[in-house]
């Protein structure tokens, strides 16, 4: 399939930001002490902090606020942002592309930091569309995140080709019947096993 659009993950695909996420959620988890393991937090990239902490509230019985705490999450992310640097082979795809083909990112962040980093890393001009998960209802794994990109892209999403790192963005792309690439291959940092 030769694609007519190319839609990008953020964290862990353009941006090398999963170590950074990794030691804020260590930070928030002491302050507010709740148990989530690093392979847990790999295991759910893609998945909004807001839903990941709803998820531990209800399993651990939390008397925290997960939008609330989320928000702390992200401020603390956000400290270490001169640290973020491109996944260099995915960055190039995108570069290589661009004049080319319409590219989209699709993040399960919020837009918020992700324009922060695309800026940081001098990338959004790459892209006519950015979508995050305030502009969904149903996260990743559901196809939502990328059928957006697609149609604000104005491309079906058959002729699109998505980028991802974890297994739930790639279960997304597959549902919304689009050709995926797993970049992990081009990661500097390989998660630990689950």
């Amino acid at each position: 399939m030769t694609p007519r659009a190319l839609i990008f993950d953020c964290d862990g695909t353009l941006a090398d930001t999963m170590p950074l996420h990794w030691q804020a959620w260590k930070v928030i988890q002491e302050r507010h002490q709740f148990h989530f393991p690093e392979d847990r937090f790999y295991s759910l990239g893609g998945v909004p902090s807001r839903d990941i902490l709803a998820m531990l509230k209800a399993e651990q019985k939390l008397g925290l606020n997960p939008i609330a705490v989320a928000l702390e999450k992200e401020e603390t992310y956000l400290e270490t942002l001169g640290e973020v640097g491109p996944i260099h082979a995915v960055v190039e795809i995108a570069r290589a592309n661009h004049g080319q083909l319409p590219m989209a990112v699709a993040s399960g962040g919020t837009r918020k930091v992700i324009e922060l980093v695309l800026e940081h890393l001098k990338i959004r001009s790459l892209f006519s569309a950015v979508v995050t998960s305030e502009d969904v209802k149903h996260q990743k794994p559901a196809p939502d995140i990328f059928l957006e990109a697609a149609r604000q892209l104005g491309v079906d999403p058959a002729w699109c080709r998505a980028y991802e790192d974890t297994d739930l963005g790639l279960q997304a792309i597959r549902a919304a019947g689009m050709d995926p690439v797993d970049v992990r291959p081009f990661q500097r940092r390989v998660p630990p096993s689950a």
